[in-house]
């Protein structure tokens, strides 16, 4: 059966409820309820680990069988498993659903499935609907999962012959204000900021979004401190809005970030830090903002990666160079591949 333009109409609607969701572990999805005749019973979003999925909400406006020989319309594919709450592939059967419309595969390995389980039932099924409007709304949520981790960007700002520091450690500021506003506005997208202990107890950052006024972001990621020694109780980073997590490592802080729902993270705590996560293979995005200045000397923007050899080095493949008022801005992504 061909999808229709009110099942379109219907997906759309469908993307926009799901927005009232909560971003985290679970995606944000949303259903409609379209009656045989195409008029809208009813929409439905899940609103969190826990509570029940958008179909099932959906489902759950409306008299018994009023749902029977309708069609509902879902940004992702019905789930196929019991995981907190019930098979939604098995409530759109009991309901006596007919048709079912979906925009975007389900990539887990045990709730995938459904599409599969509703067709065995009987029910036609269409797939891939309004999926690259479906996909960018999923975008960070379907990351994790293709990563078993959050996505993670690892930014420094060093001059043009590669220093992060002065020869006495001053680093303040490298970079000219326009660089500098760039990246509050790169750390209020993110849904967490990692800084290592020692820019903590260095440079004693907030570890904050802040906008050109100096006012905070109304989104500000979680503070997130990598590294065993302990935070001063003076610290700027105890007066940021969000309580502050603390991890020995890059790995453990990235295991237990994915189990809290964070599906974004933001590293910029200093070369130290900035290596770790080059080294262990824990960075998706690397941001470099440019100066042009020289400041000669030993402290690098990136110190030990693991290359002993030119033929281990680290290949990136440039997305994207911009001009930041002086600075320069390179956006660069791992490529998996070195140079042999």
């Amino acid at each position: 059966m061909a999808v229709t333009d009110i099942e379109r109409g219907a997906m759309r609607r469908a993307l926009a409820v799901a927005l009232n969701g909560p971003r985290g572990v679970n995606p944000q999805v949303g259903a409609v309820i379209l009656s045989p005749g195409g008029e809208i019973l009813a929409d439905g979003w899940h609103r969190g680990i826990g509570t029940a999925h958008a179909e099932v909400d959906a489902l759950s406006k409306l008299a018994a069988d009023a749902a029977r020989g309708a069609t509902a319309v879902v940004t992702l594919e019905p789930c196929n498993h019991t995981g907190h709450t019930g098979p939604c592939s098995e409530a759109l059967i009991a309901a006596g659903i007919a048709r079912v419309v979906y925009a975007v595969a389900d990539p887990g390995e045990h709730s995938a499935g459904g599409a599969q389980r509703l067709r065995d039932a009987g029910i036609d099924v269409d797939a891939r609907v309004l999926e690259e409007d479906a996909a960018q709304l999923l975008d960070s949520w379907l990351t994790v999962q293709r990563l078993g981790r959050p996505h993670v960007t690892v930014k420094w700002a060093q001059s043009l012959d590669g220093r992060a520091a002065a020869a006495d450690g001053t680093s303040k500021w490298i970079t000219g204000p326009a660089a500098r506003a760039d990246v509050h506005r790169r750390r209020s997208q993110t849904d967490a900021i990692v800084a290592g202990t020692g820019t903590v107890l260095a440079d004693d950052p907030a570890l904050t979004a802040r906008d050109e006024s100096g006012e905070l972001f109304g989104h500000q990621p979680l503070p997130v401190v990598i590294g065993s020694r302990a935070v001063p109780d003076a610290a700027a980073l105890r007066r940021h809005p969000h309580s502050f997590e603390q991890y020995a490592n890059p790995a453990e802080a990235l295991d237990a970030l994915a189990r809290r729902g964070v599906h974004r993270v933001f590293v910029e705590g200093g070369p130290t830090l900035a290596s770790a996560f080059l080294r262990e293979g824990l960075a998706d995005e690397v941001l470099a903002y440019v100066a042009p200045v020289l400041l000669g000397g030993d402290r690098l923007a990136v110190d030990d990666i693991g290359v002993a050899t030119i033929s281990q080095a680290r290949r990136l493949a440039v997305a994207s160079i911009e001009n930041l008022g002086d600075d320069l801005l390179v956006i660069a992504h791992p490529t998996g591949e070195s140079e042999n």
